[in-house]
């Protein structure tokens, strides 16, 4: 994976996020082309449309713009589902792609994402053209390689919206960013479907472990239950820091505030 540049805080993880954004709508493009052709690319058909290259489109997220390229046919009268010819906004699309890329997701979980993602029936056969098109790339991304030794890794947690029993549900999924010793920062891997509790947090540590890390020198996290435990028992030479953002909000909990109003105290 492409280095970022050297940060100071835990926040700016675009260039992977926005990587693995690009990466899942390509290959969902490509999909939905293929549906559309009723042929897959590089193969012989009997027919007088065909693929006609790529356009390009900008798109707005959270992590900044993103441009991809929209495959075309030769009549243009293939129309995007995932992104709209004139959307420009992605909205809950790209929390969405991020839990794909969570361990924990089965074959069946991916597919109710992908499902989701759409926002109306689609047919099984295109939710099944697109797992098979992103399910290696998934795959790769979750068993690659890590360095050996990090200085600091940060755990902590995003949502994505689902829809299960006919309510829209929010579930949480929890990401790993780790500081390497030259100051580079990257996302170590995202993990779903957890119960909070140690047992979980040592099998997120010891994959991990699996994937090459030997040594931390701090972990920051931001309470969450069970997961200091498994830190100290997976890996017992690292400190453990609670993140201050987190301090501070918990403290603020037992905070009786004043307000100032032109001399006079209003508590709220």
């Amino acid at each position: 994976m492409a280095k970022v540049k050297k940060v100071s805080n835990p926040d700016e993880v675009q260039a992977t996020i926005k990587q693995l954004v690009r990466q899942t709508l390509r290959e969902t493009l490509e999909a939905e082309l293929e549906e559309f052709l009723g042929y897959k690319k590089y193969e012989r058909a009997d027919t007088e449309n065909y693929r006609n290259e790529y356009s390009s489109k900008t798109i707005k997220t959270s992590f900044g713009p993103l441009e991809i390229k929209v495959p075309r046919d030769r009549k243009a009268e293939f129309e995007p589902q995932i992104i709209k010819k004139h959307q420009t906004m992605l909205d809950e699309l790209e929390h969405q792609i991020i839990a794909l890329y969570s361990k924990g997701m089965t074959t069946r979980d991916i597919q109710e994402i992908l499902s989701e993602m759409y926002g109306f029936d689609v047919s099984p056969s295109l939710i099944s053209k697109i797992t098979d098109r992103i399910l290696p790339r998934i795959e790769e991304w979750l068993n690659r390689p890590l360095k050996d030794k990090y200085f600091l890794i940060w755990i902590d947690c995003l949502f994505y919206k689902i829809r299960e029993e006919g309510q829209v549900k929010s579930k949480a999924v929890y990401v790993a960013i780790g500081l390497d010793l030259e100051g580079y920062k990257e996302i170590l891997g995202f993990w779903t479907n957890g119960s909070k509790s140690s047992r979980f947090w040592v099998k997120v540590l010891n994959d991990l472990k699996a994937r090459g890390i030997r040594d931390v020198f701090i972990f920051s996290i931001d309470g969450l239950k069970g997961l200091e435990k498994a830190i100290e028992s997976v890996f017992p030479h690292a400190d453990i820091q609670r993140c201050v953002v987190h301090q501070i909000r918990n403290s603020l909990k037992y905070v009786s505030w004043s307000i100032y109003f032109g001399g006079s105290k209003k508590r709220s």
